[in-house]
């Protein structure tokens, strides 16, 4: 969503860069939440607890979030009523974004480490830029051709640093991620093809509700499974805040604010900050989790955060 900058009174450039080091912030230490919860919940329940939650609270704070200047007038002028290809639509967009995306992230992450599992994402942006080769909504240059080259081999050197068989718990939560962030990517491509189409709130919102209707009978059985309330009551309220912390802010929160500061900035601008997601979650994980990684593993972190930057830069260009 890109709204008109003279709307609006411009917050300040300080402002600006706030919100966005708290993006940032959330997304980070949502990697910390959500490893510190998976100690106390099986990773299936945890993932499908996170996406019926963070829908559920999506579709609460819509009337607030249409109130909003960054949204009201992008609102009013895609107002129309739904048709069932429109709620089709929403419902695949759902399923990849929503459903297979997040549940990716949090099974993965319990089999990866937090520096694998941020640099796999933050490796978003070449996912998509292959699918968009793929269906031809975007041509491949020498420059973008030469990133994605430079980021696959940094990749490489990231994982065979680990030492890694085809039995290790490591390489199978890469895998996991990678599954994850494809869906995100594929969401991408196929959500730019229609986003002229709709507003961002109402997409997202739709995406979120159809997400967590795919999910849901996963965190019924869950549920179900994790019997009487004595085994419910026996999980730490520490755990329960990670769960509501990861379903509220990383989940939800943290994207309404980013689609806020598009009414102000380029998309471009605020991916530039997203090269710091996978350094930041990385040092939080040596900080708090004891996490250590290899020189061979930091050089093709490197490499790859250098290869993303150059495919951008192309793209940009």
């Amino acid at each position: 969503m890109r709204i008109n900058p003279s709307d609006g009174h411009r917050p300040s450039r300080s402002i600006l860069v706030a919100c966005i080091t708290l993006i940032m912030a959330i997304w980070a230490v949502n990697y910390l939440a959500v490893k510190f919860a998976l100690r106390f919940f099986q990773p299936l329940t945890l993932a499908s607890f996170r996406v019926v939650a963070a829908s559920i609270f999506m579709l609460g704070i819509y009337p607030i979030a249409a109130r909003l200047p960054a949204f009201s007038a992008d609102l009013k002028a895609h107002k129309q009523p739904r048709t069932l290809r429109d709620l089709f639509t929403f419902a695949y967009l759902g399923f990849f974004c929503i459903g297979l995306n997040q549940m990716c992230f949090t099974v993965g992450l319990r089999y990866t480490s937090v520096a694998h599992s941020s640099l796999i994402l933050g490796m978003g942006p070449i996912y998509a830029l292959i699918l968009a080769v793929l269906f031809r909504l975007e041509k491949l240059t020498l420059g973008k051709a030469l990133g994605m080259a430079v980021s696959f081999i940094g990749v490489a050197i990231l994982a065979s640093g680990s030492a890694l068989s085809r039995h290790s718990p490591t390489l199978m939560g890469d895998l996991i991620t990678l599954c994850g962030s494809l869906a995100f990517a594929l969401y991408v491509v196929l959500g730019k093809r229609v986003a002229g189409n709709y507003d961002a709130l109402t997409m997202t919102t739709w995406n979120y509700l159809f997400g967590g209707l795919i999910i849901l009978p996963i965190a019924i059985n869950r549920a179900f499974a994790l019997g009487p309330l004595v085994n419910w009551q026996a999980i730490p309220w520490t755990a329960w805040a990670c769960l509501a912390f990861t379903a509220i802010f990383s989940s939800t929160l943290a994207y309404l604010f980013y689609f806020w500061l598009l009414r102000y900035l380029e998309a471009s601008q605020l991916s530039a900050f997203s090269y710091l997601l996978p350094v930041s979650a990385t040092i939080l994980g040596i900080l708090f989790l004891n996490e250590r990684g290899s020189w061979s593993e930091l050089l093709g972190a490197a490499l790859a955060l250098c290869g993303l930057f150059l495919t951008e830069s192309a793209r940009s260009s």
